[in-house]
């Protein structure tokens, strides 16, 4: 895989910290770091980077492929596994191994220092960026290190269970959100122009309401959650690193620089739209899938199957595929305002108040159009009106996503259960050379054409192999990994 990035290694109270090199006109010489140069203004925008790099890349290939929303590209096969539920320990390891130093350790370290500052601005914004990589860690892996995974003389952090690591980053949030005023001064960073605390407190509460929605299926927050909620301040917003990126190697968009640019001299293709995807899109000429995947080389759309990548075809080529759509400077998505609107709609829904869930189940829907600059909100909310089920909500939430976040999206399919599997098979679909989507249900998934015995069919993957960097040397590592189709706390 391609490194995006450059990162060196300073240390600092401690702990080894993992910064930008030479990003976006970060730069000093890492050999002579100085007590002036490293502070919370330079190691804040190395975590968010280090965030970006993986959870902007290789996370949303990986949630991509899982939620079937791209399939490998004609003839390539570098992510080809990923399209038959297959992910190794050395692939799992990928984004462990920058998020845990580059942007949990940077964090905690940002934490120590604006403490004993009481500097509480940068308290809270780094607070947010430690729990959301711990989060999706989490999301991810299942058990990963957390109370001690940041303890420099612990070698040896023991794996904490998801749920344990849930209610310690909600305590987290609550604590620093408790120190913190509107008007506190933030380092400075790359997600927000102003240097106040303001829009860091919406994030935080955001980032809140997905750990006890997801949570709130095994753990009563019932109370957590109404407060949260009746409080309602949450970004107006999508939350997303955006305006920030250039046209330079190292500079762009982590995603697109893996995948569209020629900066490392690679010119492999991988990403196409996937034909689970397309149906459920095409079925009522959804206006967001221009905005999320391009035309294929005859003009229209296409999507193609998991698990395998048509090499053999005579009737597809690379040319009747779509690819994302994307730019050097599209944005990396933490938090959309959909999906904030996603996470009401469900609450109401829960709570009984059908009308309170319709209201957000559509204005979800329409957050969802306008991130993607185009109209057609009233025709996707006629295609899919809200009827009270969890289907509704899962179908809408994996395909508002799809152009955004696809990690979270595979995250929600999992918790909600939705989209489902209809019972077909890719084989089904692709049969004598000929491709018919129609076969498919639109908002329905497929078994693979090619699935790894270890999940099977009519099911999803449910969770990654512990990260090699982490299970190979680390005594207090789980000595097996739990079976893939083995589900999360929170989704149980």
């Amino acid at each position: 895989m391609k490194k995006i990035f450059t990162f060196f290694t300073v240390a600092v109270l401690g702990l080894s910290l993992t910064a930008c090199k030479d990003y976006l006109d970060i730069n000093y010489d890492p050999n002579n770091p100085s007590a002036d140069v490293v502070n919370n203004d330079m190691i804040l925008p190395a975590a968010e980077m280090a965030l970006s790099a993986k959870y902007g890349d290789i996370m949303r290939i990986y949630g991509a492929y899982l939620a079937e929303h791209y399939a490998q590209y004609f003839g390539t096969s570098n992510y080809d596994d990923f399209g038959k539920f297959i992910l190794s320990a050395t692939r799992s390891n990928n984004p462990y191994s920058t998020i845990m130093p580059g942007c949990i350790g940077n964090a905690t370290v940002i934490r120590e220092k604006a403490a004993a500052a009481e500097q509480w601005g940068t308290y809270l914004a780094a607070t947010v960026l430690r729990v959301f990589a711990f989060q999706a860690m989490a999301d991810a892996y299942g058990e990963i290190p957390y109370s001690e995974a940041m303890d420099a003389n612990n070698l040896n952090p023991k794996y904490d269970e998801g749920q344990e690591i849930y209610a310690g980053l909600v305590a987290e949030l609550d604590e620093a959100l408790s120190k913190v005023s509107p008007s506190d001064v933030v380092a400075t960073n790359f997600l927000y122009s102003g240097q106040t605390a303001a829009p860091w407190i919406k994030f935080a509460n955001a980032l809140k309401l997905k750990l006890l929605m997801r949570e709130s299926g095994v753990v009563n927050v019932s109370s957590q959650l109404a407060s949260l909620i009746n409080e309602g301040n949450f970004p107006e917003s999508d939350v997303a690193w955006a305006g920030i990126w250039a046209n330079e190697s190292g500079k762009a968009n982590p995603f697109w620089q893996e995948e569209f640019s020629t900066s490392f001299g690679s010119t492999q293709i991988n990403c196409g739209l996937n034909v689970a995807l397309f149906r459920a899109m095409s079925d009522y000429d959804d206006a967001r899938l221009p905005a999320f995947f391009t035309k294929n080389g005859n003009g229209v759309y296409w999507g193609s199957i998991s698990g395998f990548n048509m090499s053999t075809s005579s009737n597809y080529k690379a040319a009747a595929f779509c690819r994302p759509n994307m730019a050097y400077n599209s944005p990396v998505y933490l938090i959309t305002r959909s999906e904030i609107e996603f996470f009401l709609s469900e609450y109401y829904m829960t709570a009984g108040n059908a009308d309170q869930a319709k209201a957000h189940y559509e204005a979800a829907i329409k957050a969802s159009f306008a991130s993607a600059g185009v109209e057609g909100a009233d025709a996707a909310i006629a295609a899919w009106p809200y009827d009270g089920s969890k289907k509704c909500i899962g179908v809408q939430k994996w395909i508002a996503l799809s152009g955004t976040n696809n990690f979270e999206a595979w995250c929600e399919m999992r918790r909600l259960g939705y989209p489902a599997f209809g019972g077909k098979s890719a084989n089904d679909i692709y049969s004598g050379d000929s491709l018919d989507p129609e076969v498919l249900t639109p908002g329905d998934l497929y078994t693979p054409w090619e699935v790894t015995p270890d999940v099977g069919a009519n099911q999803l993957l449910q969770r990654w192999p512990y990260p090699q960097s982490s299970s190979n040397y680390n005594a207090n590592a789980p000595e097996t990994n739990k079976k893939p189709t083995e589900k999360v706390f929170w989704a149980k």
